[in-house]
């Protein structure tokens, strides 16, 4: 099963080491897999697209919805060169991942300068004492639309 395993973290490593190699973003790939085979490919490129939520990870699950046709990815696991930001892990709850195995650790990605610690300690803030401010408005009016989706009845839940 190791080796199972190991086949597409390698695949992970493999488009990390690619990205880097030509200039696309941080040193980051993501593979997602369904039954085996791998449905989606990602690697990190924040850079090259001038887009920062272009992470591996995202990338890979946005691919993998794509080709499966859905926005849940609960019968796939996946595989990624670093354990996520806390962007990349939110997306992969939301997309609902069955596992997720990593090679680097966010310490070792903070020692190369990727340090999203600091992120980590905003979201455990107020939203008063975060360093970007957040500032409540028309929260009335917002909550107007939840209304309107609690209330409808051929919505697609998620």
């Amino acid at each position: 099963m190791d080796e199972f395993h190991n086949k597409f973290m390698r695949e992970a490593i493999r488009l990390a080491r690619e990205g880097v190699q030509n200039n696309e973003g941080g040193p980051f790939g993501a593979v997602v897999v369904k039954d085996g085979i791998i449905v989606g490919r990602g690697n990190n490129r924040v850079t090259s697209t001038n887009d920062p939520t272009a992470h591996a990870e995202v990338v890979a699950i946005r691919e993998a919805c794509r080709q499966l046709n859905t926005f849940q990815l609960t019968d796939c696991m996946i595989y990624t060169s670093c354990e996520p930001c806390p962007m990349c892990l939110g997306a992969i709850y939301w997309a609902r991942a069955r596992a997720v195995y990593f090679g680097c650790t966010k310490s070792d990605a903070s020692e190369i300068g990727f340090d999203d610690s600091f992120i980590y300690q905003e979201m455990e803030l107020d939203f008063s004492q975060r360093k970007i401010p957040m500032i409540p408005l028309l929260r009335t009016e917002a909550l107007d639309v939840f209304k309107t989706w609690e209330l409808k009845t051929d919505k697609l839940g998620y």
